[in-house]
């Protein structure tokens, strides 16, 4: 006979196992609200903590540092860094210290970028091969190897740790939205990061290609996680929900070629791209469109993109309807949920709801 403890049980565990949040969405001038964010969220259950790293006021290190000493049991996860705007050596030292503050809560998240951000910078373009070679030599480092490396990477001579923590490495997963990068995190990552705005069709067919290029490397796909990433606007107003989800979409969709991508992904066509495009605030950006206007400034604009592109592509409404279309996205095949947009505190009505949907109470819903 199951108890209504037994459920409450099953319930919290498939919350803490299955869903993930951010903190500090979007841009932010001060970065100390992260750390009360961090500790709600532990305190409601979620697994994961996400952080998106922006230079200035979200550094990744530090934030992991700060959160991993006010939380004891979430996990700490970049979504996302980047390889090579720390030496090889001075990451492979943030990631064994942060794992050794946190006893082992750590988890990397990585991305491409773009390469005209590479050339600005001066660092080497994120081509496939430097992805690789970059996790590798991470990897090597965490584990106390002696590494000399010379390719497109860079070149280092002799690097390694002096000294390590008792404790795993963390695992790396890769940001990735087209075949090429879901096959490259499925052959060598530990774990593939999609994007959000993706349908809960275009997640099966991305874990699909994830767990195909897994098993052609020789490995086991069921070892490789998927982290579907779902923008979740609970119970708001219609200017509110606009500002959440339609004015983050916007920000996306208006990079030329990234936006033509990511509708590719979801099956879209590509012909609303040209009215964002066109409207008076986009015209002549260059950029990303969150690094100059706020999400409210946005509102506007988001008025261009089809309806459907924001509620095919999010979890909207009310927290029951949010926490079916999570397990949309779970029945997708997703190992775990990453959600975007609200911060934790604003996501306690869908984390019950969603607790309460137990396998034994969603069959036929």
């Amino acid at each position: 006979m199951t108890t209504n403890r037994d459920r409450d049980l099953a319930g919290a565990a498939r919350v803490a196992d299955r869903l993930g949040a951010y903190v500090l969405p979007g841009r932010v001038a001060d970065p100390r609200p992260a750390i009360g964010q961090a500790q709600t969220a532990e305190h409601l259950g979620l697994g994961t903590v996400w952080l998106s790293e922006r230079w200035g006021t979200k550094d990744f290190g530090v934030l992991a540092g700060a959160i991993g000493q006010a939380t004891s049991r979430v996990r700490i996860a970049s979504g996302i860094t980047h390889f090579l705007v720390r030496h090889p050596t001075v990451l492979a030292s943030t990631a064994m210290t942060a794992q050794a503050l946190t006893g082992g809560r750590l988890l990397l998240g990585f991305g491409r970028s773009v390469g005209p951000m590479w050339k600005a910078v001066g660092l080497p373009a994120m081509t496939n091969q430097v992805l690789v070679d970059s996790a590798d030599m991470l990897r090597r480092l965490c584990r106390g190897e002696k590494v000399s490396y010379d390719g497109p990477a860079g070149r280092f001579p002799v690097m390694r740790l002096g000294d390590l923590p008792d404790v795993a490495p963390p695992e790396l997963v890769f940001a990735a939205i087209g075949p090429k990068s879901l096959a490259l995190a499925g052959a060598h990552f530990d774990g593939a990061l999609l994007h959000p705005f993706l349908t809960p069709e275009a997640v099966a067919r991305s874990v699909a290609i994830v767990r195909k290029s897994a098993a052609e490397a020789g490995r086991d796909p069921s070892t490789v996680k998927v982290y579907a990433t779902v923008v979740v606007a609970p119970d708001l107003t219609p200017e509110e929900e606009t500002a959440v989800v339609g004015a983050r979409a916007v920000t996306y969709f208006q990079i030329p070629g990234f936006g033509e991508r990511l509708a590719g992904v979801n099956e879209w066509g590509v012909e609303p791209l040209a009215a964002l495009r066109s409207h008076p605030l986009m015209a002549g950006l260059r950029g990303s469109a969150d690094n100059v206007f706020t999400r409210h400034q946005l509102l506007d604009v988001a008025g261009t993109l089809p309806p459907s592109w924001l509620t095919d592509a999010a979890a909207v409404g009310s927290a029951g309807t949010c926490a079916a279309r999570l397990d949309d996205y779970l029945d997708a095949g997703a190992d775990e949920l990453v959600l975007h947009g609200s911060t934790p505190e604003l996501l306690g009505p869908v984390l019950q709801h969603f607790a309460a949907r137990t396998p034994a109470n969603t069959a036929g819903a």
